[in-house]
């Protein structure tokens, strides 16, 4: 789960929004062609790009962009493509938000605590019945919009206050869950943050994508993907990048600088 923002990151975060529509290109297909059965595996030290917010900026030199799917259509997708970049679809997979199109969709049972953030609350991740469908359409959103992976967001409630009484076990196999809507649909996915269960999920899971890793001493952690040959994309967002580059480049990770509310801004190690 991305990390309470500052109230002045929250007001930039909300200027930024009023510009966030994509730029007019001509029409494209909907997905790239993807060879069946492959899908994409970025690699440790691999150079990212994360935007969630602004006017999305296709120009970073860096192989890889993650997005929000919901605000990005194909022809973003299809744009960064032909500049020579591997797409991430950002989704929140754990948590219900308000202003998203589907929202109507989830029931009030389902609905618990907030979780920091405007808006947004914590499903109750037991209830496969309701979320597997509504999950898979937002994954099924992704791949026809042509994305090469998904970060599912909000991927350790068991560990916060959500309002349901959530195990270690409960959060294990929603995740898995997730990974393998994902991998059904060709598309590679990243475990975002839940620390404490890589052991467990490294090998269900693609890549990860990690926040604060450094401010919070928890970057060895993260070492089994490594290990796995697989990326850990990682960002900070308080220390310079002198307090953490130097750990991060000997354990092989992907990180950078951003600002909370990841827009263009980045200083990467």
């Amino acid at each position: 789960m991305r990390r309470p923002i500052p109230l002045l990151a929250l007001l930039l975060l909300l200027l930024a929004g009023c510009t966030s529509a994509p730029e007019d290109r001509p029409d494209r297909p909907a997905r790239p062609d993807r060879p069946s059965g492959q899908r994409w595996q970025p690699r440790p030290g691999t150079p990212w790009q994360w935007q969630l917010s602004g006017r999305l900026d296709p120009t970073v030199d860096v192989p890889v962009y993650d997005i929000d799917g919901f605000d990005h259509d194909a022809d973003a997708v299809a744009d960064l493509h032909d500049r020579g970049r591997k797409v991430i679809c950002y989704l929140s997979t754990g948590a219900w938000e308000d202003f998203r199109p589907d929202a109507g969709e989830f029931p009030e049972s389902v609905l618990g605590e907030g979780n920091g953030w405007e808006g947004e609350r914590w499903l109750d991740i037991r209830r496969t019945d309701v979320l597997e469908p509504l999950m898979a359409a937002r994954i099924d959103m992704c791949r026809e919009k042509g994305f090469d992976a998904v970060e599912p967001d909000n991927m350790d409630g068991y560990r916060n206050r959500t309002g349901f009484p959530l195990t270690a076990d409960d959060q294990l196999r929603y995740n898995r869950l997730i990974a393998r809507l994902v991998h059904e649909r060709g598309m590679a996915v990243g475990l975002k943050n839940d620390l404490d269960q890589i052991p467990e999920l490294v090998g269900d899971f693609d890549f990860a994508v990690n926040e604060q890793c450094a401010q919070y001493d928890e970057c060895d952690t993260l070492t089994p993907f490594v290990e796995a040959d697989k990326a850990v994309f990682h960002v900070e967002y308080e220390l310079p990048t002198r307090d953490f580059c130097p750990e991060a480049r000997r354990l092989r990770l992907s990180s950078m600088l951003k600002k909370y509310e990841l827009g263009v801004w980045r200083r990467p190690c």
